[in-house]
């Protein structure tokens, strides 16, 4: 039994289930494109304007987000010995958000189109140190924070920073960009153009293969702090950077797509199911995964009341909620601690 709560032994390997994830992917893809409030048939999907100019862009925002937050709740499960570590629930989300905000209130260009996604990248950063701060006094021993307790912290920090946020929102003038900001702090993926790709793309994409890439000192860091020093892993060093990875990968999908919860718990949980918790087929299977999840979310938030088109957040908190529940009354079952 892993730190996490499911079964380290695999069912599948990992090749086929990261074939088969591929192959979700690329259906999932292509179906998105065709369907929405205007059907496009499949030979016409590289010349429809619909398509190309609106349709496309969204969809790889969409891959990218979904990708990032799930990479993103793999690392805070395994750094916090945490199965219940996810951006939005710990509030990491909503720290990038606040700043996110700040800086279009204040009209801050100093990096051009990176100012936004510099910003969250701060907010989620300093978020994630006090709850690692918090979170420190048990996870610095090998047995992972308080479930209830990290929750119940995310919790605090996510009504702190939303009371920043509704009252920058409230207080803007009539005409500011800033309204129209409080959708899009839900987890909304309309109007994502191809600006948003070139602004997410390279920090999404570094961000994974970096990730990927300390997927050994994730396995150790999952056998505890005195196994991983044995092993001569620098235990801080090592979690100060993959916090500032899943910082940076939560920071640059707020900043595209606002708040989009549960992507980080729900993905990992599923993917450890199957193929066990080795990081090394974890990570890479959880980033398909993820982004087929938000491309299916995002899909069904277009089509199932169309022509209204429901948040992409709002469609995803309906699917994480209950799993949350689930996970959250199972390790209070498993642990015996109230909430």
């Amino acid at each position: 039994m892993s730190r996490t709560g499911v079964q380290k032994k695999p069912q599948l390997t990992a090749p086929v289930v990261i074939i088969g994830a591929l192959i979700m992917l690329i259906v999932a893809f292509i179906a998105s494109l065709m369907m929405g409030p205007v059907t496009v048939p499949f030979n016409e999907l590289a010349s429809n304007p619909i398509v190309t100019e609106i349709r496309t862009p969204r969809i790889i925002i969409a891959a990218l987000v979904g990708a990032a937050l799930a990479v993103a709740g793999a690392i805070m499960q395994t750094v916090f010995h945490n199965p219940l570590a996810d951006p939005g629930i710990v509030g990491v989300s909503s720290g990038a958000a606040v700043a996110a905000v700040l800086a279009i209130v204040t009209g801050a260009s100093f990096f051009g189109q990176w100012t936004v996604p510099f910003a969250a990248f701060v907010g989620a950063l300093v978020t994630v140190a006090v709850v690692y701060l918090i979170a420190s006094s048990r996870a610095m021993d090998g047995r992972g924070a308080d479930p209830a307790t990290l929750v119940l912290v995310g919790m605090a920090i996510t009504a702190f920073l939303g009371a920043i946020i509704a009252s920058a929102t409230a207080n803007a003038p009539q005409d500011s960009e800033l309204r129209s900001v409080t959708f899009w702090l839900n987890g909304d993926l309309v109007s994502r153009t191809w600006e948003h790709v070139g602004v997410a793309i390279v920090p999404i994409i570094v961000g994974l293969v970096l990730a990927i890439g300390g997927s050994r000192d994730l396995n150790l860091l999952l056998l505890g702090d005195s196994t991983a020093q044995t092993s001569g892993l620098n235990v801080n060093r090592a979690r100060i950077i993959l916090l500032a990875l899943a910082a940076l990968l939560t920071a640059t999908a707020v900043a595209v797509s606002g708040t989009i919860s549960f992507v980080g718990l729900v993905v990992p949980h599923l993917v450890r199911i199957v193929l066990g918790a080795d990081h090394r087929a974890l990570l890479p299977a959880a980033a398909i995964l993820g982004a087929t999840f938000v491309i299916v979310a995002d899909t069904v938030a277009r089509m199932i009341f169309s022509p209204i088109v429901l948040q992409t957040g709002v469609v995803v908190a309906f699917i994480g909620s209950p799993i949350f529940l689930y996970l959250l009354l199972s390790m209070r079952k498993r642990r015996g601690l109230g909430l």
